[in-house]
């Protein structure tokens, strides 16, 4: 990426469910908030192909495609800014998942979160191990990396829950990039500890799937009444109250300034009647949501506008997954009978630069390691752990960036089976060349 080339950050939200309050904090508002951001170019998309595994009601998935999009541009989301677009509008996608299942080695999908999770209840239960497990679940991660890999992604937010699912399309690019060229982008996980995971009605995480969730967008009488419906304990009006574990105070705080949320927990300290402070958690939350409503009520009256901005966002869209994917037809040998004739050996001359690739990974003590390989698979420098993928994402980009140079630099972060071979240094050059082209 040169120094003048936005960053690319893709963002998306799967189209099963009608959005509620804990979405809004942890994922609407950030993403709106960082659409704004200088130098970012922002992707955000329905993800209706990935509603497809999860759900088999059609009306509604329809249903919650416009409820999440109506949510989106009520909350602030300027369509002409970013590009807004439904998965499904975007033949490229299914394209490219088809290239990279072909890339994608069975083992890495074995190892996906999801798909163990599903092997451990059916051996919990005594089923099969696949029982209920459809190839698209298995798949998923595939869908996901092109989603990602389609736009060229820099950046991709996420929680903690989801990194491997960006360390897998990492993996598949590596995978694509080293039999056909430097044509797909490494993606990182952005992640923000900072995001508040609001509880719900019961204490426990908001979830559709605990039914304890409080609706964004609902008349101003039903979120009223469930926060009005929020377990606290039996201490009484006058007696002293705690924020730890407060779903109330919880709540309260990511709405909250940090003047507003002290003065929250002073009246906890000096025994606020709990009524009283939902009352003021229901105005601090309605005052933030409150003007968002009407926008939203008026989308969801009029489809045909929000149907209207997903089709010119699916322009903006295609306008860069077709040509990216005409680039990788040709790459992986999908061309015209005639272009091989016109190209003469082009092709083939660049397959043979690319001499060798980074892979990242986790490793079972939780850290994150890198390796540099050749064309050949051998080893050229093996890195040792990293606390956070994020580090090891830095220093793989710092090698990429500064090339041999960077060895000295990152010495007590490396390995060198070879030490600091002629291989290794040409290897790294290549890899500096390409990042300046």
């Amino acid at each position: 990426m040169s120094a003048k080339e936005p960053t690319r950050v893709l963002t998306g939200i799967t189209t099963t469910g009608t959005p509620h309050l804990g979405n809004y904090v942890g994922s609407i508002r950030a993403s709106v908030r960082a659409s704004l951001q200088p130098g970012v170019q922002s992707f955000y998309f329905l993800a209706d192909y990935h509603a497809l595994i999860k759900c088999d009601e059609p009306a509604r998935i329809q249903r919650s495609t416009l409820e999440i999009a109506a949510s989106w541009l009520a909350a602030g989301l300027d369509p002409e800014r970013v590009t807004f677009y439904r998965q499904s509008d975007i033949p490229e996608i299914p394209e490219l998942t088809w290239f990279l299942t072909c890339v994608t080695g069975k083992g890495l999908l074995n190892r996906a979160h999801a798909y163990k999770a599903m092997l451990d209840k059916n051996a919990a239960a005594g089923a099969e191990a696949d029982n209920d497990v459809s190839a698209g679940l298995f798949m998923y991660p595939v869908l996901m990396g092109a989603d990602i890999l389609m736009f060229k992604a820099h950046k991709v937010p996420v929680g903690r829950d989801q990194i491997q699912h960006i360390e897998m399309a990492r993996d598949m690019a590596a995978s694509f990039n080293h039999l056909y060229g430097q044509l797909l982008v490494a993606p990182e996980a952005l992640i923000d500890d900072n995001v508040a995971l609001l509880p719900g009605l019961d204490g426990r995480k908001m979830s559709k799937s605990y039914d304890n969730t409080i609706a964004l967008f609902g008349p101003r009488e039903q979120l009223k009444k469930q926060i009005m419906s929020i377990v606290t304990d039996s201490r009484a009006p006058g007696e002293p109250k705690s924020t730890d574990g407060s779903a109330l105070y919880q709540i309260y705080r990511a709405f909250a300034d940090d003047a507003e949320a002290a003065a929250f927990a002073q009246a906890f300290a000096d025994g606020i009647a709990w009524g009283d402070a939902k009352q003021r958690l229901f105005e601090r939350i309605d005052a933030e949501i409150g003007p968002m409503r009407e926008r939203y009520q008026h989308l969801i009256a009029h489809p045909e506008e929000v149907e209207q901005l997903l089709l010119r966002g699916a322009e903006k869209a295609r306008a860069i997954a077709t040509p990216f994917m005409r680039e990788l037809r040709h790459a992986v040998g999908l061309r015209p009978l005639q272009a091989a004739a016109q190209a003469g050996q082009a092709p083939a001359a660049i397959k043979t630069e690319v001499r060798a690739s980074f892979k990242q990974y986790r490793e079972q003590d939780g850290r994150f390691y890198f390796k540099l390989v050749d064309a050949t698979g051998q080893v050229l420098l093996q890195s040792r752990g990293f606390d956070s993928p994020r580090e090891a994402g830095q220093a793989v980009k710092r090698l990429q960036t500064d090339g041999a140079a960077a060895l000295d630099a990152l010495g007590a972060q490396l390995d060198l089976p070879g030490g600091a071979s002629p291989a290794l240094r040409d290897a790294l050059q290549m890899l500096q060349t390409a990042q300046q082209t």
